[in-house]
């Protein structure tokens, strides 16, 4: 009987270990893994408002909106997304449909692999 609670409690400690372990070791996602998943959140979750792409600066996409009467701007890196740009960047400044999220307007997007509120690509 005292070899058996032995054995329990060592493997109990071993699996305690364990977790400790993996919860220490665990492999954490990449930042571009982080926002691809952000965009998909706000993509899945997310509210339309019109709003209007102001400019595009190296791989970001800048634009204004407006909820609730409270005015955002904001910038959207789109380097892993160009190829869903038409070959004419320029040609997407201008209206635009962006997605937010409800519980936080200023978390938005207006293009994501999923979706897409640009003007040219609708």
């Amino acid at each position: 009987m005292r070899e058996i609670v032995g054995l329990i409690v060592t493997l109990l400690g071993i699996a305690g270990i364990g977790l400790l372990l993996w919860k220490f070791l665990r492999l954490r996602p990449d930042p571009d893994e982080i926002e691809r998943l952000r965009r998909l959140g706000v993509n899945a979750r997310g509210k339309l408002s019109e709003g209007e792409i102001i400019d595009l600066e190296g791989a970001c996409i800048v634009y204004s909106y407006s909820v609730g009467g409270v005015g955002y701007t904001a910038a959207q890196d789109i380097l892993v997304l160009e190829s869903l740009l038409p070959a004419d960047r320029m040609s997407i400044v201008g209206p635009v449909i962006v997605k937010f999220e409800p519980g936080n307007p200023a978390n938005s997007i207006v293009l994501c692999e999923e979706w897409s509120g640009l003007a040219r690509a609708r």
